[in-house]
Parts: structure tokens; sequence; C-alpha cells
């Protein structure tokens, strides 16, 4: 099955399903051995992997290349954070053609301006005027050549401060607009605000979520509201930050691997996730013997 089509099965699912940060291949290609059924690829991740602000610093086109190898290392589908599009309407539909180039599944695009700024920062976060997001959603929809190719709205209206009706207006005019599902957004710390939206929302179009900061809400609130997939949105990113701190300062209070090496994978993990014993069978199968010592 095309890996479009298996995101947009998962938007129809009739269970609540889940999404899994990735921010690299090698990352990408753990979280599909983990047995999840597809990737987020996330913005704030991927920018932070690079060393640079979450706030369009790293252009789309350096996006693109590690997305490039995240598709290559995976089978199951990958939904990429695209944040406002990268621009207009213009630079929304290329964002769509490279994608679609490189076997990706589906976009979510964020309706706030271009250079976006994380919603989790306080700091003032302007909305893009409906209809100007609503032609972005169309031009995407119109460019896309894969009819599964899917396109998520995401709602920013809470963070923002506003509040349940103008979520609901935005997600409405968006989903009429031609997006694939909403995503609404919250930094609360509980679930208040999208079980308020998702009572008035009655299920009319897919909506999926980003329990970041109210993650001690139980999952099976978020599916008897009608929430159709979650989405674990930079919980690799913050376990590899936590591992290379843990690692680097005991490596450097040591000054010897001694302590440390029996609590890191083996070196032969990384070559098996490289999937190096295929380059070894291919050297067999088409290099020449190599010639041996006299």
């Amino acid at each position: 099955m095309k890996k479009t089509t298996q995101l947009k099965s998962l938007l129809h699912s009739q269970q609540l399903e889940f999404l899994m940060e990735a921010h690299n291949g090698l990352s990408a290609k753990i979280v599909e051995e983990a047995g999840f059924k597809g990737i987020w690829a996330s913005g704030l991740s991927i920018a932070a992997s690079m060393g640079v602000r979450d706030n369009n610093e790293a252009s789309w086109t350096q996006v693109v290349d590690i997305l490039e190898f995240m598709s290559d290392a995976t089978t199951i589908p990958i939904l990429v954070d695209g944040d406002t599009g990268y621009g207009n309407f213009n630079n929304a539909r290329r964002l769509v053609k490279k994608l679609e180039q490189i076997d990706i599944a589906g976009v979510c695009i964020e309706d706030k301006l271009f250079p976006k700024t994380n919603s989790f920062i306080g700091t003032a976060q302007p909305l893009a005027p409906i209809e100007e997001f609503c032609g972005k959603i169309k031009a995407m929809k119109d460019t896309q050549m894969d009819e599964d190719f899917v396109v998520v709205a995401r709602v920013e209206a809470f963070i923002a401060g506003w509040g349940v009706e103008e979520a609901l207006a935005r997600a409405e005019a968006y989903r009429q607009a031609g997006a694939d599902a909403v995503l609404i957004h919250s930094k609360n710390a509980d679930f208040t605000q999208i079980a308020a939206f998702m009572k008035e929302w009655k299920r009319r179009h897919p909506v999926i979520i980003v329990p970041t900061k109210y993650y001690s809400t139980p999952t099976a609130e978020f599916a008897k509201s009608g929430v159709q997939a979650v989405i674990w949105a930079n919980h690799n990113l913050r376990a590899s930050i936590t591992a290379m701190q843990d690692i680097s300062k005991q490596i450097l209070k040591d000054g010897s691997l001694m302590q440390v090496e029996n609590s890191i994978v083996d070196v032969h993990e990384i070559f098996r996730l490289q999937n190096a014993e295929e380059l070894q069978r291919a050297e067999k199968k088409y290099l020449p013997p190599t010639a041996s010592p006299e």
C-alpha cells in the first residue's frame, strides 16, 4: 500500500491512532521498528537537531533534504510539520510538489504568519487571515498529483489566545477549503480546551491533537471525544538530548569509557540500523573478487 494511502487510512481508522516524532533517518527507522504506523517529522525537532531555532531559520530545502533520508529509511508514512508552508500559497504548493517527489505521505501547515514562532514560546502569536489560509490549502490540494496525499490544517486559535468559537470557525473554513484533517492545538496543561472544541465539532472531519502539555490526560479521553490521531511530537529528540548530556558529562568526568560502555548500544547496533549487511552482500554480487596476496 502506498505511504499516502496508509496515512489517509490512519485518519479514517475505527480506532485512535498514534504518530511518533522523528527528526532524521536513524530516528525514523527506530520509530518504524518500534511498531508505530506513522511518523511525525517534527519541525521543532529537525530544527533543534540542526542547532537552530524553530523560527524557520532552517530553509525549507534544508528540511526537505532531511526528509528525503527519513523517507528512504522507512516504509511507513511520514506526516511533515510544514510550519506555515514556508511563505504564501506559491511556496506551499511548491513544497507539496517536492514532498511528493520524495514519497512523503502528507504535510501539516499552521495558520500563523511566516516566519513562525513555536507555539510553546510565550510571545505574541498573530494568525493568518482565514481567507488567505484557505487559499493556501486550496493551492496545495490543487497541486498534489497523488489523490491520497494528505494536507492537514493546524488551527492555532487557542495558542493565540482565542476561544472555541474562533477555533471552530477556522477549522470549518479549512475543512471546506479541502483540508483532509484538522489539527487543533493547545498549550494548556489539561484537556479542557480540546474537549470543548470536540464537543461542538461533532466528528464532522478527522481531528489530530498534540498532547505535549496535557500529557497526563488518559488517552481513553481522546478517543471518547472523537479525536482520530495523536502525535507524540518531540519525545525522541528530548530523550536523545538527555542521553547525550548524561554520557558527555560522564565521559568528561571520568576521562574514560569504562563506566559507560555497558550502558549504551554496541556499535554493531548502529551497523544493523544502517543495514550494513546489505552492502556487504551487494559487494559480493557486484564487485570483482579481491585478489589474494601472494
